[in-house]
């Protein structure tokens, strides 16, 4: 299953990946071409297989260039790099769902984190297989980073340095500078790095690293319900949506990735959402736009999007392991008046069950 992730699919969302909810899988040994036109979006996205834990390899970048002539809002830079983070299991990633599923417990973790597929130089074993980039003194790189892992938010730095971020989920943002940036699964981010002007031959280490400071809590036989929440909405109807972390197992931060829509994150905060003080506090000014928005542990995110692309649109964690556990649903909008309003019918060849 593809999943072009960001991509709008502006009424095409039956190109848009998901198994069992826009589509039926691609059979073993069998092919499907997907055709559709990306719409008004460039920057950074990222491309991945959408059933199961099989994202775990099969991902890659979507670079989507400005139109001819269209400068970049920012410095042009000497280079630009993609950067994928992930994870490697030295077991077959199904297998490790499969068997969580059936004991109701937590996964096995993967054994490595990587960069552009290679393994950080802690072992001897690995130390020549470590990605490295070579870099000329006083020039400005874009980086185009992409956390591509299955279950990990990372913490990505490189030592004695300083990132600019000028980019978001394939969307400008107000440029600002930090040492260290959290991004989760599914989410992009183009930060700028301007080199030293003369370390000759010095090597900077490239750090992605999890962080854990919470101690979880045992399950507790608590009765689910395996379906999945489906809520209709009007073309065009504008939406506001508070994302409330809660403690169930343990408070943790949650990446929830929306199909086919851009949003708008205009508040945040710990604690419990309060709906008489909190919206004053909101960011209705210039809030950052993105299609992945992480729930901070105990906290609380407020989204908004129009809901003026027609199409069934999955909405979930992108912690894999809480999609496998349920935390998922779905938007389905429906068509509006106008003749391009309306969900286009899908090709003739898209898979069957």
């Amino acid at each position: 299953m593809f999943k072009g992730h960001g991509i709008r699919q502006i009424r095409s969302g039956w190109a848009d990946g998901p198994a069992y909810v826009t589509q039926c899988p691609i059979q073993t040994n069998q092919s499907y071409t997907y055709n559709f036109t990306i719409i008004g979006q460039r920057g950074t996205l990222l491309w991945h297989a959408h059933i199961s834990w099989l994202r775990a390899t099969i991902y890659g970048p979507i670079i989507i260039l400005p139109k001819h002539n269209d400068p970049y809002p920012f410095q042009k830079p000497y280079k630009e790099i993609p950067i994928i983070l992930g994870e490697w299991f030295n077991v077959d990633p199904e297998a490790v769902i499969s068997q969580a599923l059936k004991v109701g417990g937590g996964p096995n973790v993967s054994d490595a984190y990587t960069i552009n597929g290679l393994p950080g130089p802690f072992y001897n074993c690995s130390n020549k297989d470590t990605f490295k980039l070579k870099v000329k003194p006083g020039k400005t790189y874009l980086l185009r980073l992409i956390n591509a892992a299955l279950n990990e938010e990372l913490f990505f730095s490189i030592a004695n340095h300083t990132l600019t971020i000028v980019e978001a989920d394939a969307s400008y943002t107000k440029p600002f500078e930090t040492e260290t940036l959290l991004i989760a699964p599914g989410q992009t981010t183009n930060v700028l790095l301007k080199t030293k002007p003369y370390y000759p031959n010095a090597t900077f280490l490239i750090a992605a690293r999890p962080y854990f400071s919470g101690q979880g809590t045992p399950p507790n036989n608590t009765n689910v319900n395996n379906g999945t929440k489906l809520v209709v909405l009007k073309f065009n109807t504008s939406v506001e949506l508070v994302l409330q972390s809660t403690s169930i197992l343990g408070t943790e931060s949650h990446p929830l990735h929306l199909h086919g829509y851009d949003f708008f994150v205009v508040g945040q905060g710990f604690g419990n959402y309060d709906k008489n003080k909190d919206p004053a506090k909101f960011n209705v000014v210039d809030p950052v736009q993105r299609n992945t928005a992480g729930v901070p542990a105990g906290g609380w995110i407020v989204i908004r999007f129009r809901a003026d692309n027609p199409g069934v649109w999955f909405m979930h964690c992108h912690l894999d392991i809480h999609t496998s556990w349920g935390l998922r649903m779905a938007w389905l909008v429906l068509d509006g008046p106008g003749p391009n309003q309306k969900l286009q019918p899908p090709p003739s060849d898209l898979p069957k069950c």
